[in-house]
This record gives structure tokens, C-alpha cells and sequence, in this order.
């Protein structure tokens, strides 16, 4: 565990705390600084601080991602809230199971949950480097058997193709 890795996660929570408190008087801003030490200081003693639990080699990557993602999760939800709308007969649901490109439980978790937040995919289950996908459309399962959404996720963890 690496001065980097603390100086990560203490620059993460300032910043999330900052965003999300609103308030910078200079008490406010003085307690909240203590709780980043405390959080910071806790997670060291109980060794949780980690390339996995502050993913620093993610972050050169994660814009272009978040980007893919976003643009990819407005799609879905136009195909769906379309299908829905047009009844029954366009939805078609279907489970399927896919390889995960990736080892890294780290890795794993990304993938499923950018799977979940696509409108009309779940991720049910992970086992192996193999994840099980339940998607509304048998379109939506072409998608992810095609493997796009998995290489992106490899991409940002690796910087692969």
C-alpha cells in the first residue's frame, strides 16, 4: 500500500466531499478535511487501501469510458421506452452468457454493473469470467454477445483493444 494509493483516496474523498456538502465556511470546511484524515487513517489500519479500492490507473481512461457509457445507456433507453410503447409483440426476452475479457474481479464488477445500468440488460450472475446477462430484446442480446461493452471495459482497465 503505496503513499500513492492514501494521497488517491484522500484527494477522492475531498473532492467528493466538496461537491457534495455545499458549504465552505471555514468550520465546515475544517471538519470535513478531519473526516477525510479519519477515513483516510482507518483505511490504512485495516489495509484496505489497494489498486482495487483506489483505482488510480483507471482515471487517464475514465472520461472517454463514462462518455461511451453514457451515450450508450441514452440508446438503450430510447430502444426500450420504443418497444415498450409499441407492445408485447416487440419485446423478446432472452438469457445469455458471455466471457468477461478479464480476470481482475475489479474488472468483472465494471462490466456487470455498465451491463445493469443499460436500460433493457441485467447482469444475473457472475461465475468464472463468465457473466449471465438477461436482456428485454433478442437485439439487446446480440450487443453484448458481440462483446463491444466487454472490450471498452478492457480497454479501460488495460488500456487494450
Amino acid at each position: 500500500m503505496g503513499v500513492r494509493y492514501l494521497l488517491g483516496l484522500a484527494t477522492g474523498l475531498a473532492v467528493l466531499w466538496l461537491l457534495l456538502s455545499g458549504h465552505y465556511a471555514p468550520l465546515t470546511m475544517a471538519l470535513g478535511a478531519l473526516s477525510c484524515v479519519f477515513v483516510v487513517w482507518l483505511c490504512r489500519r485495516l489495509g484496505i487501501v489497494s489498486h482495487e479500492s483506489v483505482p488510480l490507473h483507471l482515471l487517464p481512461r475514465l472520461p472517454g469510458y463514462t462518455l461511451w457509457l453514457g451515450l450508450q445507456i441514452v440508446r438503450s433507453n430510447v430502444d426500450v421506452a420504443t418497444r415498450l410503447l409499441r407492445g408485447r409483440a416487440a419485446i423478446s426476452p432472452r438469457t445469455v452468457i458471455i466471457d468477461t475479457r478479464t480476470h481482475d474481479p475489479l474488472g468483472q464488477a465494471i462490466l456487470a454493473n455498465s451491463i445493469t445500468l443499460t436500460p433493457g440488460t441485467v447482469t444475473v450472475g457472475l461465475e468464472d469470467n463468465e457473466a449471465i446477462v438477461h436482456a428485454l430484446t433478442e437485439d439487446g442480446a446480440a450487443d453484448i454477445e458481440a462483446g463491444t461493452m466487454a472490450r471498452r471495459v478492457a480497454r479501460l482497465e488495460h488500456g487494450e483493444s
